[in-house]
């Protein structure tokens, strides 16, 4: 089987035992829980909509390895028109979802770890592109959610890995055995963790020579013994058990981010992808982030387009559209969130081939795409604010428009232009709120800021990569205090 339908990956999860903990209490059915299944339905959309022929050649590929259809998630970028496929199926899936659907860090991760599990082999000798290659096959096969993993606790900031007071702040080898490796750490910020079948775990930064133990990849099954995973709070979370679930916003989806401890985890060899080789840390990292950087040129579009929507909406539905100032902003929206989509189309187009045949996106526009990110989704949800007026934060509950006194009262007094009723208002403002501050605001707003990397990263990344010399040289030449050999001519 290569293809999973959306039922089937929902209930793949129900076999799962997981270790999970959300609100100090052991949770068990998971998948049903009410705080929980939004984020669930989120990702059963990038199954749910693989299954549509209107949305095949976007969501599925053949398999570069085996030759099979595959969901585009589990695939390795063949061309650069792969790459620009991926940031349009992720457009559509925050189109479709209005929030985070999870699945991309995998899909990131796998591009990354296969390039330079190859590089590392053609220098040490290794067989860490052969277990890798495997290891990816398998999940091709059975249409799994791989969960990329990153980001460390790491303690003291100022402090590399091996100068750590606690070594545990960020994940290491603390045994190696004759079956395997045994690990002890932490990963934060882990998005749709427990949604996932396996987990793929990868270096947090450059590490030094003397620093191996930290320097490890591999791969396990989210369910494996001494992962204990406790669920991340986010803004009007609680919001999702009332029974009536308008004041949600987003009815149906939301995000998910998981504390994901591993006490002393064994990998066995087979799942083993890196392991002391300090010198290609880097490497991966930058990787994995400038794949990660592009993700957000696609998801945060398709998050904003969704936005941009509502306040359309809710002026229409206020009687103030026609106002000039109400159009314009609402078209400094569309060009700040198209100049999104446009960075995460140019880096796949610029992309190219690694040695191992995969493509890579090009690593400065990718780093240009992500630190617009950081920016212009603020001024977007902001413009939203503007326009959806006060009533945004001092709506009334739910429960007030359904009580049998004072609820008809209440939607008279909030009763919409024309013949669009007090609801769809309530609705519009809840969706607004939602994705502007409350439980959406994570993926829309500070996932934006902090995922793939804070804004300085990007910016580091962006003096290392830009040829500044390049740039004098021309300006030196264009005005005479360089020769100009260009000019040949009499």
């Amino acid at each position: 089987m290569s293809l999973k339908t959306a039922q089937e990956y929902i209930d793949s999860l129900r076999t799962r035992k997981l270790n999970l903990y959300m609100f100090g209490e052991k949770v068990d059915n998971y998948v049903d829980n009410p705080i929980i299944r939004p984020s669930i339905n989120a990702m059963a959309m990038t199954y749910k909509l693989a299954e549509e022929p209107e949305y095949e050649d976007l969501m599925t590929v053949t398999s570069s390895l085996t030759g099979e259809k595959i969901n585009r998630f589990t695939h390795l970028h063949q061309s650069t028109t792969d790459l620009m496929n991926k940031v349009k199926m992720q457009r559509l899936l925050g189109q479709k979802t209005g929030c985070c659907f999870q699945r991309c860090v995998g899909m990131d991760a796998f591009n990354a770890v296969f390039s330079t599990t190859f590089e590392i082999d053609a220098k040490y000798g290794t067989n860490y592109h052969e277990r890798f290659t495997k290891y990816l096959i398998y999940v091709q096969q059975n249409d799994l959610v791989v969960d990329g993993c990153m980001t460390d606790a790491r303690g003291d900031r100022s402090k590399s890995p091996g100068q750590q007071p606690d070594p545990d702040a960020y994940l290491r080898v603390v045994e190696r055995r004759e079956d395997g490796i045994v690990v002890r750490g932490c990963k934060l910020h882990q998005t749709g963790m427990v949604n996932s079948h396996e987990i793929l775990v990868m270096p947090n930064n450059s590490m030094k020579n003397d620093e191996k133990d930290w320097a490890v990849c591999f791969a396990v099954p989210t369910e494996t013994p001494g992962i204990i995973y406790v669920y991340g709070r986010q803004s009007s979370d609680t919001r999702k058990l009332e029974a009536n679930k308008i004041d949600t916003g987003n009815i149906n989806f939301g995000g998910q981010e998981i504390m994901t401890i591993f006490d002393d985890v064994f990998v066995p060899w087979e799942r083993v992808f890196m392991n002391g080789e300090t010198d290609f840390s880097t490497m991966l990292v930058e990787r994995f982030a400038g794949y990660h950087r592009q993700s957000y040129g696609g998801c945060k579009v398709g998050t904003g387009d969704t936005l941009i929507g509502a306040a359309k909406a809710i002026t229409d539905y206020n009687g103030v559209y026609k106002a000039s100032h109400v159009k314009d902003k609402i078209v400094e929206m569309c060009h700040l969130n198209e100049t999104l989509y446009a960075c995460g189309i140019a880096c796949s187009a610029e992309g190219r081939k690694t040695q191992s045949g995969n493509y890579m996106i090009d690593l400065l526009l990718a780093n240009i795409c992500k630190q617009n990110v950081t920016r212009f989704p603020y001024e977007i949800a902001r413009i939203a604010q503007d326009l959806a007026g006060g009533l945004l934060v001092t709506l009334p509950s739910a429960e007030d428009f359904d009580h049998p006194e004072i609820g008809p009262l209440v939607k008279k007094y909030t009763q919409a232009a024309g013949d669009n009723t007090s609801e769809k208002r309530q609705r519009l403002l809840r969706l607004i709120e939602n994705i502007t501050m409350g439980c959406g605001a994570v993926a829309y707003l500070t996932e934006s800021m902090h995922g793939a990397g804070s804004p300085q990263a990007q910016r580091i990344m962006i003096s290392r990569l830009v040829d500044l010399e390049h740039k004098k040289e021309l300006a030196e030449k264009i005005c005479g205090i360089q020769e100009n050999s260009d000019i040949n001519w009499k």
